[in-house]
């Protein structure tokens, strides 16, 4: 008798296990094709990376155009900025984005890398935007807004790229920026707020 229940229980162990293995169809289930159109419960994940900024083309292109950009909104502010803070601002950007400009140059010829060079042009994305801040009605709180914006996007790509980059020297430089890009940040936090 024993050994039959031993026998039983057995039995009855392997179908649960077997069971727990296999997927059940619930009514109101979400279909894979639903499962897949829902983000993840995670912010990060569903966000797009649009190229992989540990390379050191994609990299190059990003800093230069970043500091190109930069440097002619700097350029529209000395012209049409009525506050004197914000003017000294725009002055300090252009010769700062001027000096990483040549920095990464600089990287750029001590890597080896012959085939790299940033950019001479704006990408049409940050075109549209010096487009957008030259037609501001407020241009001070525009501007300063704007480089609040652009200081972080400029030291999140400095920071991936000193973090995981693929070029030695463009990493030290990415490295060796990144702290002077913070600072900028919070100047032109500073004088954002005290535009407002």
């Amino acid at each position: 008798m024993t050994r039959h229940l031993l026998i039983a229980g057995v039995a009855v162990a392997a179908l649960s296990l077997a069971a727990c293995g296999q997927k059940t169809e619930t009514e109101g289930a979400a279909t894979p094709a639903e499962q897949a159109a829902t983000p993840d419960a995670n912010p990060a994940a569903t966000i797009i990376t649009p190229s992989n900024e540990a390379a050191a083309p994609d990299f190059v292109a990003k800093a230069g155009a970043s500091d190109l950009f930069e440097i002619e909104a700097a350029k529209l502010a000395q012209t049409r900025a009525k506050n004197a803070q914000l003017k000294k601002f725009a002055a300090d950007m252009v010769a700062a984005h001027t000096k990483s400009t040549a920095a990464l140059k600089k990287a750029i010829a001590d890597s080896g890398q012959t085939t790299l060079a940033p950019p001479v042009a704006l990408p049409n994305d940050l075109q549209d935007k010096l487009g957008d801040l030259a037609k501001a009605d407020n241009f001070d709180a525009a501007y300063m807004d704007n480089q609040v914006d652009a200081h972080q996007a400029a030291l999140d790509v400095l920071q991936r790229y000193a973090e995981d980059g693929d070029v030695a020297a463009i990493k030290a430089f990415a490295a060796a920026t990144a702290p002077t890009v913070q600072q900028h940040l919070e100047m032109a936090r500073t004088v954002r707020d005290a535009v407002k």
